[in-house]
């Protein structure tokens, strides 16, 4: 499906997703930043509804061995109808303008001559870098230098044979007196030319080698002189783009990229990703942007930081400077998650268990974007709220019972049935394709690479056991729903032991981040028994599978 584009330059939600579908709203993620002159917090959430939007899009791209990020913005327009922006940060294809994309933030073209001029410029020296880097000297140095080792190190065998035969033939002569002195003399004599043949193999090396040495020095004295004024050039050129590239934004204020962000360095590219783009021409176009997502498509980034599919916000060097500017003067309703409820599946005076939606984590982040939380929430609406501690985890896109305790010593009690692996837990999941057994074990163990963060794989060597039961229970067309009692509890543990090779090899319908599509993660908790730490009677709860 190719999203339509209509004369406004606006998509339709329903040119990505079926909007029979009940998809939430929950926002997974806030684009923050304050206003410069207020000093407010302003937000714009990243949704469900606008990732499923962000979904649809993926799915029109196809593959692509270009990556990048991409961007989409739910707005409303001046009549109340919801509409979609989309834009990708750099060029595609080649290009800065592609029909039905946002455009470029406005200024580029003042500078146009200079850019060309410019670029040419670059051009020309990335040429002349390379001719110098393929300099002919530098393959005809190495292989004479390699030459002479060889020779040199033949030699010098030669020379240590012809000593080791000198000195058994002095030994003999100290041993017969009778022999002339003119043998010796003799010895001495091959000694010294050894000398003189090594000296002048160094002297010949020395001479053949030198003028090639000498080549390659200037060469790459040249090489750093052209890498300096690339450096001059470019940051030239990206100066005077700043002072003309100019944000508008909701409360009507225009400011150039230089005036945003003066006193500092700018990295290149900054203005060209998707977000400034996007809210820039929902500014310019009275649109109030109302949800946002952003996500890389195309080939895994060079440091292997963003993997096609994925959500990511903004980024921290680019994007975050500009964001209070660029949200300044939007409506700040009443957005904040943690007024939302919960529903609740038990309570006491000691524990509550909570029935958790998909796309809320179970305890709060490390940073402001990621607060929305159950735990928050719970800490928020509770009287007792403060002294709420989550028990166990849940992955943020995984639904289902989720326990809590109220104090410290029920916390304690709950975290050692879970450690001893007390609690009896099951999970149901809809695998995105066919799977022929109908139960069993798997026995895999998982390791978390630390320059790979979150993603789980099955390491021998260094993983941690991780056991998994599995029971099929209904297959539909392609799709299998299972069953899955863990064992253990490791991070991801279902996931993987799914999708691996090793485990079932069909990845969880929905788990983006090991190798299926879908509007959600299909993966519930939906049972769990343990003992309750004061009745010390056994709690089973159950909450139904919401696919």
């Amino acid at each position: 499906m190719t999203p339509g584009f209509d004369k406004m330059g606006l998509d339709s939600p329903s040119d990505f997703v079926e909007l029979g579908c009940a998809i939430s709203d929950l926002p997974t993620y806030w684009y923050e930043g304050y206003c410069p002159q207020s000093g407010e917090q302003l937000r714009l959430p990243r949704t469900l509804f606008v990732e499923a939007i962000a979904q649809g899009l993926m799915r029109s791209l196809g593959e692509s061995q270009e990556g990048k990020m991409y961007g989409v913005l739910l707005v409303e327009t001046s009549s109340g109808e919801q509409r979609v922006l989309k834009a990708f940060s750099g060029l595609l294809n080649g290009n800065r303008i592609v029909e039905g994309w946002v455009p470029p933030i406005p200024g580029r073209d003042r500078v146009a001559f200079e850019e060309a001029h410019t670029l040419a410029t670059l051009e020309l020296i990335k040429q002349e870098l390379i001719a110098l880097q393929d300099l002919p000297e530098r393959s005809q140095y190495e292989i004479l230098l390699q030459e002479f080792q060889t020779q040199l190190n033949e030699l010098a065998l030669l020379h240590n044979q012809r000593k080791n035969e000198r000195q058994q033939q002095r030994q003999r002569l100290t041993e017969v007196a009778a022999e002339s002195l003119e043998i010796a003399e003799q010895l001495n004599e091959q000694s010294r030319q050894d000398g003189i043949d090594r000296k002048q193999l160094k002297r010949q090396q020395n001479a053949e080698l030198q003028p090639l040495k000498s080549s390659i020095e200037q060469a790459d004295n040249r090489i750093r002189e052209l890498k300096q004024q690339r450096k001059g050039l470019s940051r030239q050129l990206q100066t005077q783009m700043h002072a003309h590239y100019w944000l508008t934004n909701f409360a009507g204020k225009s400011l150039s990229l230089q005036q945003l962000i003066s006193g500092s360095s700018m990295p290149t590219g900054t203005g060209d990703c998707c977000a400034p783009k996007l809210l820039h021409y929902a500014a310019t176009h009275h649109l109030k942007p109302l949800a946002m997502a952003e996500f890389w498509w195309g080939l895994p980034s060079t440091n292997q930081e963003k993997v096609q599919g994925a959500f990511y916000g903004a980024c921290a060097e680019r994007c975050q400077p500009l964001m209070g500017f660029l949200l300044s003067g939007l409506p700040q309703g009443d957005a904040i998650a943690l007024t939302q409820t919960l529903p609740i599946l038990y309570e006491d005076e000691w524990l509550i268990v909570v029935n958790k939606p998909p796309g809320l984590l179970s305890v709060p982040g490390r940073y402001r974007d990621v607060q929305d939380s159950v735990l928050s929430r719970l800490r928020h609406l509770l009287p007792d709220g403060e002294s709420v501690m989550a028990v166990h985890r849940l992955d943020r896109d995984t639904s289902g019972i989720l326990v809590l305790a109220r104090d410290r010593q029920t916390y304690r009690q709950l975290s050692q049935q879970f450690q001893q692996r007390q609690v009896y837990k099951v999970y149901e999941a809809m695998l995105n394709g066919s799977v022929i057994e109908e139960q069993g074990v798997i026995d895999l163990p998982l390791w978390g690479d630390p320059q790979n963060r979150p993603i789980q794989t099955v390491d021998r060597p260094r993983g941690k056991p991780s056991v998994t039961h599995f029971k099929h229970m209904a297959r539909t067309g392609n799709l299998t729903r299972m069953e899955f009692s863990p064992v253990t509890g490791r991070t991801h543990q279902i996931r993987v032991h799914a999708a691996d090779r090793r485990g079932l090899g069909v990845a969880i319908l929905g788990d983006r981040l090991y190798g299926a599509s879908g509007d959600r993660l299909h993966l519930h908790a939906r049972e769990l028994s343990f003992e309750h730490p004061q009745s010390k009677q056994t709690l089973q709860l159950t909450v139904d599978t919401p696919f």
